[in-house]
């Protein structure tokens, strides 16, 4: 039979793993971290072989001196006490046998079914897979477990202390501001520009327009903007009479007299002036019915006037392929950026107290209100289910995995000072329980007839 690794390792290299753990502190071995904790549940591992060892001495010792002693006519209570403890022997030497099988040889003996650890080590970890898989990762398991842990009520109860909800506040915010300063701008905006483009080029704006307008129209929301233009209009005409007047005289034919010209320049500017006064004083102006029936007519032609809606996409793409238009829809992430980030840095912005009073009203009703509360517990039971039953193999592969890149030597060493402390203890066990055995039966054969 083949001897493992833990058999044939050099033992200078063996005896040299402890004195490099401790001298490290946190070397690596065999794919774990060895520290000074490891080092110091190996001396306790050893401390207790010493006495479990040495209760098999003693026990042996005693075994030799009653057998002395009944050889030397004692008396009959040497037989009692040398059954004892030849029986604790044995116990002890089968339960050291039964320890000792499991990290290595026995005295290097290729007895079958020893070395179980350094030699099934691969086979223990698919078998610890498959019972994790079986038994934690079936999706009626974690939906049970989910359900009686009632996660909703729990988490609605934890936001609504003011305090969760700050810390929950101040948490979302500093991962808004990572987020942000990640972000490439220029990505950014080469993302939103083009988005921007592709959806308005997709969409036909004309019959949207001209609902809008007929809208606005019927409601008079107009008539606002025209009152602004037209008192403008008069503002401009008494402020450049002049110019008016000038413009009017310089576009007369050449034969006319300067004092005509003169004549007809303010006689139309008089009735500019008396035209633009009209349409502002009185509502019900002939020129304000125009154009309130051209707004309408305007509004009709752009939502079933197959040119009119042709011209109006023709002057969108027109905008929209403007660089400085492209330029404007880029710059407009940096603000919106620089708004978002101060809203976050600030305490008091609006941005933080909406999230952080959305998060004390969300807690209070999670803690509330049971539909809700079964609602989310519903939605978190099968994300979990979905996550466990799609990728349970990749979780066990986890374990198996690691547990076969795990070197033979160092795992058996691992788990030996991890538990070894109380398996020495079966030892002393067996010694103690065998004694008392053995006294037992020689008891019984002298009573019945010895």
């Amino acid at each position: 039979m083949e001897r493992t690794k833990a058999d044939t390792a050099p033992r200078a290299e063996r005896a040299q793993a402890p004195d490099v753990a401790s001298a490290g502190g946190s070397a690596a071995a065999g794919g774990f971290p060895y520290g000074a904790a490891d080092e110091e549940r190996r001396r306790a591992v050893r401390r207790m072989k010493t006495l479990a060892t040495g209760l098999l001495l003693a026990v042996a010792l005693v075994y030799a001196l009653a057998k002395w002693a009944g050889a030397s006519g004692a008396g009959g209570w040497t037989g009692f006490v040398a059954a004892a403890a030849e029986a604790g022997m044995v116990g002890a030497l089968a339960d050291w046998f039964a320890v000792t099988a499991l990290f290595k040889r026995p005295m290097g003996l290729p007895i079958p079914h020893t070395a179980i650890i350094p030699t099934k080590k691969d086979q223990l970890g698919q078998s610890l897979g498959d019972f994790v898989g079986e038994n934690f990762l079936s999706g009626e398991v974690v939906r049970h477990r989910l359900r009686s842990v009632g996660i909703g009520r729990r988490v609605g109860g934890w936001l609504a202390e003011p305090k969760n909800a700050d810390r929950v506040t101040a948490e979302l915010s500093t991962a808004l501001r990572g987020a942000l300063t990640v972000l490439r701008d220029s990505d950014v905006q080469a993302v939103v520009g083009e988005a921007i483009t592709r959806r308005a080029n997709a969409q036909e704006i004309a019959p949207g327009i001209g609902t809008m307008l007929e809208k606005i129209v019927a409601e008079g929301g107009h008539k606002r903007v025209v009152d602004l233009v037209i008192s403008r209009a008069h503002d401009w005409l008494v402020e450049h009479g002049d110019s008016v007047m000038s413009a009017v005289s310089g576009g007369a034919p050449g034969w006319t007299p300067r004092f005509v010209d003169r004549k007809v320049g303010d006689r139309v500017y008089k009735e500019l002036m008396r035209f633009v006064t009209e349409m502002r004083d009185m509502p019900e102006h002939p020129a304000r019915g125009a154009i309130d029936r051209f707004l309408r007519d305007f509004a009709g032609d752009l939502q079933s006037d197959a040119e009119t809606r042709a011209k109006v996409e023709r002057l969108k793409s027109e905008v929209l392929g403007r660089g400085e238009v492209q330029d404007l829809i880029a710059s407009a992430w940096g603000s919106v950026r620089a708004m978002i980030v101060a809203a976050a840095e600030d305490e008091r912005s609006e941005l933080r107290l909406r999230v952080r009073a959305g998060l004390l009203s969300l807690g209070r009703r999670l803690a509330a209100e049971e539909r809700l509360q079964d609602k989310v517990d519903g939605w978190l039971e099968g994300a979990a289910v979905y996550v466990v039953t799609t990728y349970q193999s990749e979780i066990t592969s986890l374990i198996t995995d690691t547990v076969a890149g795990w070197d033979a030597e160092h795992t058996s060493k691992k788990i030996e000072a991890h538990i070894g402390r109380d398996l020495q203890f079966i030892r002393i066990n067996g010694t103690v329980v065998g004694a008392l055995a053995g006294l037992a039966i020689y008891a019984v054969s002298q009573a019945f007839g010895g």
